[in-house]
């Protein structure tokens, strides 16, 4: 038996629990520290809110923490890696990184899952960001076993561009089982 799609979740972040899983996370507000119950599911305002017309014409740059989850009960998500599959055109663009923390158990407590920031204009620091769309180009996440999580985060920069609706990305992971 393989690792499936359906095995491996996205999940907001909980930046003010105090351990992992513990907490549901908020659109807009995840700011990192720990993985949230929430799970971010497709569609428009998932992950961050709509663009005000002042942030698209001062062209903001946010930031929001999603965790990669793998719900198999007993494979690991080998060599696995990040990309943007679909990014809706004439929007703001989006870029992902992967959080310097390492893969940590769902509900880790006491030491964080992700960095933290203060709000989701302030970027992460040490995290470098690109524009991966493929599974040749993904970002490694590394190996991710049965029960664990790995944290990537999204920047999403305005363009003082026309209004879009239902702007945004879809994120997407590859990866093996043995």
């Amino acid at each position: 038996m393989a690792i499936v799609a359906a095995d491996i979740l996205f999940h907001l972040s909980a930046p003010g629990a105090s351990a992992g899983y513990v907490a549901a996370g908020t659109v807009g507000a995840s700011l990192g520290r720990y993985v949230a119950t929430t799970q971010m599911v497709a569609g428009a305002n998932t992950l961050l809110l709509n663009v005000t017309a002042a942030q698209n014409v001062a062209s903001t740059i946010d930031y929001a923490c999603v965790f990669v989850r793998n719900t198999h009960a007993t494979l690991t998500l080998n060599a696995a890696g990040v990309y943007i599959s679909a990014q809706v055109g004439g929007g703001t663009t989006c870029a992902i990184g992967v959080d310097p923390t390492p893969v940590s158990p769902v509900g880790q407590a006491g030491t964080p899952q992700a960095l933290g920031i203060a709000n989701a204009t302030t970027a992460p620091p040490g995290v470098v960001f690109s524009v991966p769309t493929s599974t040749g180009t993904a970002l490694s996440i590394g190996d991710i076993a049965p029960g664990r999580v790995r944290a990537v985060w999204v920047r999403r920069t305005c363009t003082n561009s026309a209004a879009v609706t239902a702007d945004g990305l879809t994120l997407a992971v590859t990866g093996t089982t043995l």
